[in-house]
């Protein structure tokens, strides 16, 4: 029998093993953090804090407004500097709370377990999780107790755990499985009784052998709990792919997985949901890898949230002197970043360096047709059509094209032979699209 995977996607050069090997270090806090309001899916926060205050290590600096919008906390202790724009990942200035640290590490009262862990019901568990900050950490950052939260009547049976991380490069999932796996199972095993599932999958790429062999042997004495190895293909890791390839189940993109009867999570956030429940701990650092050929020394580190990128390269070595471009993720789906002063935030899964020999600076041609994009489109749309109703304006097309179904996954401008910028398009058109009906509403 064949390994689970999906129809269509790519196999990009993976180069895993720069950081494969590199154990979690624990990296010091930087003397500066800045805390984005904006780190997720949703509304952003708002900051409750003031310059001049005195603020400790978990301590909610920010509150959610409304549903889809989770809360920020601080990542040190010390004095509140500034609220102001900063740069952030996303390309431009946006609000965060600055902290100075006092170096002191002094823990807010807030972060405590609660005194008896199992007597909670689900209903305080997803407020918990929803206090806590938590979102999504395989980098969609979407915030984690509204997975939590089906519609009423929605029976949710399954769960599978995301171990796939299909994006080249990256390694910090793989090693919290191979270091960190029974918090991993323990927070699945939490989530599953919050939506009253039935089972648990946990999806990992065979090109992770050691991983799937220790999550194999963390599970084989728990019920209902099945480490299913995948392909390695991208975008194995994205959700509609997984689900496919785990329960051979297809979803059109307009369907979420919580109307089948599923959800999906990153084992990152089911370690983030253990530590919560067990000790009390909300999201203010997460595991990240920084690698590439134009990094010194490839990590896999424990950060601060609202550490600047220019100390964890300072942390892993600095450059080797070949830096051409630093995007936070990984090659396919990662942002390109115009400043190394961008914090760490939640969905933050890596820094990546490459050089002149890691990206292909090749103009932009004419489409010869050619139909790549579409034989290897996992969404199956036809990514050249819609770039070019996009670039033209023609939003109506665009969306008959369904342009809302793309993944943003890259895979179809990763085999165009006249490079267009897909994915660019992609976000325009949709961004495009989205304020037409928000003027309208």
């Amino acid at each position: 029998m064949g390994l689970s995977t999906f129809k269509r996607g790519v196999h990009p050069p993976y180069r895993k093993e720069l950081a494969h090997d590199a154990a979690i270090e624990v990296m010091p806090a930087p003397e500066v953090v800045r805390i984005p309001l904006l780190q997720h899916i949703g509304a952003p926060a708002k900051p409750i804090v003031e310059r001049g205050a005195q603020v400790k290590m978990g301590q909610p600096v920010a509150e959610a407004q409304g549903f889809v919008s989770v809360p920020a906390h601080a990542s040190v202790s010390g004095k509140v500097k500034a609220i102001k724009q900063f740069p952030h990942p996303y390309g431009r200035n946006l609000a965060a709370v600055e902290i100075e640290n006092d170096g002191q590490n002094e823990l807010h009262e807030s972060v405590k377990p609660p005194e008896n862990p199992f007597a909670l019901n689900p209903r305080d568990i997803v407020e918990m999780v929803r206090k806590a900050g938590i979102v999504g950490m395989g980098g969609a950052a979407f915030p984690t107790h509204v997975k939590l939260s089906p519609p009423e009547g929605k029976k949710i049976h399954t769960i599978i755990l995301n171990g796939a991380e299909c994006e080249p490069y990256l390694t910090c999932d793989y090693r919290m499985m191979i270091e960190r796996p029974r918090p991993m199972i323990e927070g699945a095993k939490i989530i599953k009784e919050v939506v009253g599932a039935e089972r648990i999958f946990i999806g990992i790429e065979n090109n992770k052998p050691e991983a799937i062999e220790t999550m194999r042997h963390e599970t084989a004495s728990e019920d209902n709990i099945e480490v299913v190895p995948l392909k390695t293909k991208y975008p194995q890791g994205s959700e509609l792919q997984l689900i496919k390839a785990v329960l051979n189940l297809a979803l059109p993109k307009s369907k979420l997985p919580l109307e089948a009867g599923v959800v999906v999570q990153n084992v990152g956030t089911a370690c983030a949901v253990y530590e919560l429940i067990h000790e009390g701990k909300p999201l203010y650092e997460r595991v990240l890898t920084i690698t590439g050929e134009a990094v010194k020394t490839p990590k896999n580190l424990l950060v601060r949230i609202g550490t600047p990128l220019s100390e964890i390269i300072k942390f892993a070595g600095g450059t080797n002197g070949r830096l051409k471009k630093l995007i936070m993720g990984g090659p396919m789906m990662g942002l390109a970043q115009y400043s190394d002063q961008v914090p760490v935030i939640k969905g933050t899964s890596g820094v990546l360096l490459l050089g002149e020999q890691d990206f292909d600076r090749n103009q932009e041609s004419p489409c010869i047709r050619c139909a790549r994009c579409e034989m290897h489109c996992p969404a199956y749309i036809a990514p050249s059509r819609i770039a070019q109703a996009v670039r033209y304006g023609n939003l109506d097309i665009a969306q008959k094209l369904n342009i809302m179904e793309c993944i943003e996954c890259g895979s179809c401008a990763y085999v165009c032979p006249s490079k267009i910028p897909l994915v660019h398009y992609f976000r325009v058109g949709k961004a495009d699209i989205m304020s037409m009906k928000q003027k309208k509403e």
